[in-house]
């Protein structure tokens, strides 16, 4: 008999880099706990469907959440975080020493190599942080919000690297921990997607585009190597085949497991994570350049009804703020924005917009219940007068749209997860004017959140983000929605717990007996 195995993670409390402590408790069928520990089958092999194909391979390029779920297993990082979200060593050896306002030292491990046998040093350091802030000063990348602050490294000496910033930035050390080491060699090269080459625990193996992607156990890893030796990814955009191919046996793990179908599951695991879907509003142009229609938008949806029918109780409205309970800055005085088609209506006539178009663009198949969620939103839009033009598009032609600088939709679904755990991960992209994906010029806005970036102190830093989000809010510069949790699909013997942070590593995961 197959037993289905819940965990969820409740969110408790939050340090000053923004790391969490959770609890996690898993349940059986009848509400019984496992009364035997299962042995993990060494050499195993798991296929692991995902919603979306890996737009690029380069970790330092894209911000794509396909790329990450592949190359958190190929490369690592100065510093990681435990499953529950506590910052902690990684490629190095401690957190960082602030040597002043602008310039932090990291001592690293000895005896690392890359997939390639090069060394891991203060040199790859450099190379790394150089190239990273090459690609930020050319516009090349889609990581500017995490890495803008960033002017250098240098090497004092093979296993001690100083890394300085424009000005005091407390969000340093969550940076290292977002971004990915590369060998010295690879620095001048232009797209590392070919190739990825990291000191992970998996390597990269080979991939058949559009098809999928492989990656094998590093016998050379420094650290505890996983049991699992093979991981073939494939990507699947339909939820209902990606729970077919599991059921079938196809497919060992799949993301975003629908809610409604996790009793069909051999297994599954949700987690209260960081995913909050949101519509990003154009308030400088269009339709929705006035704060009164921003605030029919929002008055026009029901949160309640979607948290229960879209994401079937496993998700809560979101009180006006992509920055949840856990995360620094979350301002609790801010209130669920009501339901209220009525007051939506006549906000939208006082305007003189009742029955003109708004364009809302989506994706389907990269975050959990995305389409379904793109058609109530148009439903409720078009219920109180309004000419919706839904646009649902390939993933990569989606996220040339979203971060198109020039061209800004009126309104632009995404799924903004913390996975840094700090703050200025979502602010810095979507709220700050000119992040990737902001669709605002607020001055006042953009230097609360340029302020909250530079203090050290954390009570001021967390005031002055609250603040931020209390000016966010009453502009009604986004349509919030909800919080969501991950749900994933589980083979009954596969024995994981899902992450606060939303990774999927391997080294944690084991085929059990």
């Amino acid at each position: 008999m197959r037993s289905r195995w819940r965990v969820r993670t409740v969110l408790a409390a939050v340090a000053a880099v923004g790391a969490t402590t959770v609890t996690s408790v898993g349940i059986g069928a009848a509400g019984a706990a496992p009364t035997h520990v299962q042995a993990a089958v060494e050499g195993a092999e798991i296929t692991i469907a995902l919603g979306s194909e890996p737009t690029s391979l380069d970790p330092h390029i894209v911000d794509d959440g396909g790329e990450r779920a592949i190359n958190d297993n190929i490369y690592e990082t100065l510093l990681t975080r435990t499953p529950e979200g506590e910052l902690s060593p990684g490629l190095a050896t401690a957190l960082p020493t602030q040597i002043d306002d602008v310039t932090w030292e990291f001592t690293l491990r000895e005896g690392v190599t890359f997939h390639n046998g090069e060394p891991f040093n203060a040199d790859s350091v450099v190379a790394t942080i150089e190239r990273m802030v090459g690609l930020v000063e050319r516009g090349e990348t889609d990581n500017s919000g995490f890495y803008a602050t960033i002017t250098g490294a240098e090497a004092v000496d093979e296993l001690t690297v100083r890394i300085t910033t424009d000005g005091p930035d407390g969000v340093l050390p969550a940076r290292m921990y977002w971004l990915k080491q590369i060998p010295a060699s690879a620095a001048e090269v232009a797209d590392l997607s070919d190739e990825p080459i990291g000191t992970g625990p998996y390597k990269f193996d080979g991939r058949n585009q559009g098809v999928d992607i492989t990656i094998v156990v590093n016998e050379d890893y420094w650290g505890e190597p996983g049991t699992i030796a093979k991981v073939t990814y494939e990507f699947v955009d339909d939820s209902a085949t990606r729970l077919a191919g599991l059921k079938s046996g196809r497919y060992d793990l799949i993301t975003n497991l629908a809610p409604q179908d996790v009793e069909q599951a051999p297994a599954y695991a949700s987690v209260q994570g960081q995913e909050h879907p949101v519509l990003i509003l154009d308030a400088d142009e269009g339709i929705t350049a006035d704060p009164n229609v921003r605030l029919a938008l929002n008055l026009a949806v029901d949160r309640e009804a979607i948290a229960e029918n879209t994401f079937g109780g496993f998700a809560t409205p979101d009180n006006g703020q992509l920055l949840s309970p856990s995360i620094v800055g979350h301002n609790e005085n801010l209130e669920v924005i009501p339901y209220d088609p009525d007051e939506a209506k006549r906000l939208l006539e006082e305007a003189g917009v009742a029955g003109e178009t708004i364009e809302l663009v989506g994706e389907s198949g990269r975050w959990l219940k995305d389409r379904e969620l793109l058609e109530a939103i148009a439903g409720y839009w078009t219920a109180v007068g309004l000419d919706v033009q839904l646009e649902i598009l390939e993933f990569g032609a989606y996220l040339d749209v979203l971060f198109d600088r020039e061209n800004r939709a009126d309104s632009i679904y995404v799924s903004s997860s913390n996975d840094l755990l700090d703050p200025d991960r979502q602010l810095a992209t979507y709220y700050e004017a000119g992040g990737v994906g902001s669709s605002n010029s607020d001055e006042a806005l953009a230097a609360l959140i340029a302020d909250g970036r530079a203090e050290l102190d954390p009570d001021a830093r967390e005031a002055i983000y609250e603040e931020a989000m209390q000016l966010a809010y009453d502009q009604a510069l986004f349509v919030w929605l909800v919080n969501n949790e991950d749900i994933y699909g589980l083979a009954d013997n596969i024995s994981w717990t899902p992450r606060v942070d939303a990774k999927l590593l391997v080294v944690e995961m084991a085929v059990v007996e």
